[in-house]
């Protein structure tokens, strides 16, 4: 118990600190966790509104693919990115393999399906509400689809946190496409399964710490932000 309390204090230590290694890392993994959300929110956002409002051929098999692909294997999605970015593949002359970048799009091809099929279900739940009173006002789709985004934003918003929730707790795939070099591509998930086998617990948990902080306080804005539109708007 001893060593356990004293491994904590360690981590403490580090993060008031400011540990020039931890704050790497950490800096590192919000780059690339809040540039794939921007990525999947740009595409999903739209592809989840689209699919809300418009009425076409196959539209069923896009809702159950969407929400199929909300549970794609980390693992998996990891090793498609590593074929398409690898030498061999047909993505490697980009030479982008083991470098942030590829840890940006395997986070963003991971969350994309999260942020399209759930703003999916949102949206459509109030395009049933003011469907009418919208096609009244003569809004044609794409002017109906963008005025439930902007509608429903604060839903959406929790989201979108709820993707980078997913982005930042990743470890399988961006192990995959990152490689795990230190100082280069080592995040916060990916440095505590390495400093754990390896036994070091203080810098394991000082980032297990910080990221456990880090989803807390944006989940505690998101909920501020959603009580005072609710305070403003009724």
């Amino acid at each position: 118990m001893t060593s356990l309390w004293d491994a904590f204090g360690a981590a403490w230590q580090l993060i008031a600190g400011f540990d020039s290694t931890l704050a790497q890392i950490v800096g590192l993994s919000l780059q690339v966790s809040l540039t794939a959300v921007l990525i999947a929110t740009l595409i999903g956002l739209p592809l989840g509104a689209t699919v809300a409002v418009e009425r076409f051929r196959g539209r069923q098999t896009v809702i159950v693919l969407l929400n199929a692909m909300m549970g794609l294997p980390p693992v998996v999605v990891g090793l498609l990115v590593y074929l398409l970015l690898s030498r061999a593949g047909p993505l490697g002359s980009l030479g982008i393999l083991f470098t942030p970048t590829a840890m940006v799009i395997a986070q963003a091809v991971l969350i994309t399906p999260i942020i399209a099929a759930l703003s999916r279900q949102i949206i459509e739940d109030a395009w049933r509400e003011y469907d009418e009173q919208l096609r009244s006002l003569g809004a044609h789709r794409f002017n109906a689809a963008m005025t439930l985004i902007w509608d429903t934003r604060f839903s959406l918003m929790t989201i979108v946190l709820a993707g980078f929730g997913r982005a930042a707790a990743e470890v399988g795939a961006v192990m995959i496409v990152g490689g795990n070099i230190d100082g280069v591509t080592r995040v916060m998930t990916t440095t505590i399964a390495l400093e754990t086998s390896k036994g070091d617990l203080p810098l394991a948990l000082g980032l297990g710490i910080v990221l456990i902080l880090l989803v807390v306080l944006l989940n505690a804005c998101a909920g501020a932000i959603r009580e005072m539109a609710l305070r403003r708007y009724g």
